[in-house]
């Protein structure tokens, strides 16, 4: 119980400077340093810090609403539904992780997200971007080692902020080659225009905006190395 609340309160200490950092956007090396550091707080504490700089004046063109310049890429946009619940204009007035459950093809993401208990904690979090396996994605990974992770909190809670990274990317950031995550390492990126790779993943749909978070779809799921 006790390591699950420290990698609990790792992702949420990490969340909560990204709230704190505001509109300053991509970085991408401060909270992971500052989350490990922070480990063995308790959840308790940790909501606390949270709350203080959501009370933040939002910046100009991010929260709420979704950030100006966002323009969603990809064969895979098209699977959206067209207007609606699901629909990206929908999705651009909601918060992430509420948006993530109104998408069929990415239920099983917003059912992990559920059972890590990190609901509230991506929806409160500001600016941060969110590598979003579909359905098929999982049904990739062996079923026995996807059912472990599903109900090992901890490790649900690792997986999950190594596909979670700070400031709302754009497809200019990716051309950087690389992205860190809340989880402290990097992920790789390559490719170009409107045809990119998040390690060996393929973005079906990018550039996708939440209220608070910009979404790129992919069609594997991310393992920590």
């Amino acid at each position: 119980m006790k390591t699950r609340l420290l990698a609990l309160s790792t992702l949420t200490v990490a969340l909560s400077l990204c709230a704190a950092c505001g509109g300053q956007g991509n970085g991408n090396s401060a909270a992971p340093a500052a989350a490990n550091e922070t480990a063995t707080d308790t959840v308790s504490e940790t909501a606390g810090a949270e709350t203080s700089p959501a009370t933040e004046s939002p910046s100009p063109g991010t929260s709420p609403g979704a950030s100006p310049s966002a323009s969603p890429f990809g064969a895979g946009c098209a699977s959206f539904p067209a207007s609606g619940r699901g629909s990206l204009t929908q999705l651009a007035s909601e918060p992430v992780a509420t948006a993530l459950g109104s998408v069929p093809s990415l239920s099983t993401l917003a059912s992990a997200v559920k059972k890590a208990g990190l609901v509230e904690t991506l929806d409160s979090a500001q600016d941060i971007t969110i590598f979003a396996p579909t359905n098929e994605a999982f049904d990739k990974l062996p079923k026995k080692k996807l059912n472990q992770t599903l109900s090992d909190r901890k490790a649900l809670t690792t997986l999950l902020s190594y596909h979670v990274a700070k400031g709302r990317k754009t497809p200019t950031d990716l051309q950087s080659g690389k992205i860190t995550t809340l989880q402290g390492t990097d992920l790789t990126v390559t490719g170009s225009g409107q045809n990119y790779k998040i390690n060996d993943a393929d973005v079906l749909c990018g550039d996708v905006p939440t209220r608070n978070a910009t979404v790129y779809v992919i069609d594997k799921v991310l393992l920590p190395k």
